[in-house]
Formats: C-alpha cells, sequence, structure tokens
C-alpha cells in the first residue's frame, strides 16, 4: 500500500503482527485508508527519503529490516542486534510502512531515525519553531513521542532543552533562592525554646475588648500560655506582654519560633533587649 510521506502518522490500538499495515475501509475509489487517522505535520517527502538512505548506514537498522521482511524468525539475525533494538524487536515495537521503519507504543506510532541530522532537525521541528514556542519538557516529549523515535531520546531531548539559552531565559526564577530547612535543635529544659502564634478574629471581650490570643508554647513541656491581645498590637506591645508574663515566671528562652514577618520579629526583640537592657 502506497502512503503519502508528505504526513506523519499516528496509529492507536493496532498490532500488525508481520510487520506492515493492515488495512481499514475501502472507499468509493477502491483506495485502502489506514485503519485510524492521520495527522499531518511540517515533515516532507524529501526529509522520509532521506531517512530511507541513511538505514544503509546503520548496521542495526539493516539487520531489523531484514528481519521484518522475513516471514520467519531467524536466530541468527536477532543475535546480531544489540540493546535496545534486541528488546524492543522482541517485543513486537518495530514495523515497516513503504520501506521506513516505525516504533510503536501504547498509543502511538513514531518514525524510527538513527542520523544525527534528523534527530537536530525532529528536536528542533518540536521545540524551537516558532509555532512551538520553546514549550516545557514534558509538552515537548509528547510531540518528540508522535513524531520521531530513536534509543535514549527522551535523555537527549531533556539535555537539548536544558541547553535552550530562550527557554532557560523565559523560565529562570528571579527571587532569591530558597533557604534550606533547618533542623531546631530539642531543648534540654523547660522554656529554652518556645513558640509563638497569634490566633485573632475573636469576638472582642473582656474590660479591654481583647480580640485576639498571643499562644507561647514550650517545647520541652509541651505546656503553654494564653495571653489575651489585641490584633492590632505593635511588636512593643507584645514585647511588653512577653516581659510581664513569660520572662517574669520562666526566664529568657534562648530560642523564639514566630510565623510573623522578619520586620515584626526584628522590632519584637529590639525592644525586648530595651526592656532588658534600659541605658
Amino acid at each position: 500500500m502506497e502512503i503519502d510521506r508528505r504526513r506523519n502518522f499516528r496509529f492507536s490500538e493496532w498490532a500488525p503482527g508481520s510487520g506492515t499495515l493492515d488495512s481499514g475501509n475501502t472507499d468509493s475509489e477502491g483506495t485502502e485508508t489506514p485503519i485510524l487517522g492521520i495527522s499531518s505535520s511540517e515533515l516532507h517527502n524529501e526529509f522520509f527519503s532521506s531517512v530511507l538512505k541513511s538505514y544503509a548506514k546503520h548496521k542495526q537498522y539493516g539487520i531489523l529490516i531484514q528481519l521484518l521482511q522475513q516471514k520467519y524468525r531467524s536466530p541468527e539475525l536477532e543475535s546480531q542486534l544489540e540493546e535496545p533494538w534486541l528488546r524492543a524487536y522482541k517485543d513486537n515495537k518495530f514495523f515497516l510502512i513503504d520501506g521506513l521503519l516505525y516504533h510503536r507504543e501504547k498509543h502511538t506510532s513514531a518514525l524510527t531515525v538513527v542520523d544525527r541530522d534528523h534527530i537536530s532537525l525532529i528536536l528542533q521541528e518540536c521545540h524551537d519553531c516558532p509555532y512551538m514556542g520553546h514549550m516545557s519538557e514534558e509538552r515537548t516529549k509528547e510531540r518528540v513521542a508522535s513524531t520521531a523515535w530513536w534509543p535514549k531520546w527522551e535523555k537527549e531531548l531533556g539535555e537539548y532543552i536544558n541547553t535552550c539559552e530562550r527557554f532557560q531565559k523565559a523560565n529562570r526564577k528571579h527571587g532569591k533562592k530558597y533557604g534550606l530547612l533547618q533542623h531546631i535543635e530539642e531543648p534540654k529544659h523547660p522554656w529554652e525554646t518556645i513558640n509563638m502564634d497569634w490566633v485573632t478574629g475573636l469576638v472582642p471581650g473582656g474590660k479591654e475588648n481583647y480580640n485576639a490570643c498571643l499562644i507561647i508554647a514550650d517545647r520541652f513541656s509541651n505546656s503553654m500560655m494564653c495571653l489575651p491581645c489585641h490584633k492590632e498590637d505593635t511588636a512593643m506591645d507584645t514585647a511588653l506582654l512577653f516581659w510581664n508574663n513569660i520572662i517574669s515566671n520562666c526566664g529568657v528562652p534562648k530560642i523564639i519560633i514566630s510565623d510573623r514577618d522578619p520586620k515584626f520579629t526584628f522590632e519584637f526583640w529590639t525592644n525586648l533587649y530595651d526592656i532588658l537592657a534600659p541605658s
């Protein structure tokens, strides 16, 4: 069956055992069409002819084509195949269409290429060309998988994208690098390391109309203090609250862990230091 080579094929859910493409329905003119649909690409006849000529330069391709053209298995020829060709052949991954070698997966089949120029062209067409827009590795992988196959193509595709200057610039992170997680040393004494957390949005209550609560927990004993406060309290207000309720009863902790922003933490420590060591 003669097929227009200007098209790139994607066949699904069929597994011809003889290495040739089974035909589907016959139209009114008597010409056979493939079982499933065909999606076109930008690959032209010249490209397919060039791929066909390149097979003669590659020993493994020549052996595969001989095996697929034979009606019976040839252990002698199979023994000359190397990995990953041998494994793929035994798994019935290869088939021929008009002399061109195709590699099938579960839901797609793609043209098998070996020449470096052809591989470079495929990578450029699937990632660099304007209508591809230097897509992510995952989306480019989907495009390549339906277009062409060669050994270790996924690894080579990843390396190609990692060296794509335009892609790296477009996806470069401009912010500061995230800090590494720091291990919190286990305290050896009560109130040596504490956690501070605020509960806000409470219904105002008490003589001072408190609408928030400062919860201070000791990491050593798991005991805690709940101190009523206001949501609008400043760092100085919190430092005074901390002085009157924690330092006066439990001493000065070595480590304070809080979810407040660095500015508040800095002001809190500055005000607390001023209270502890007045000039």
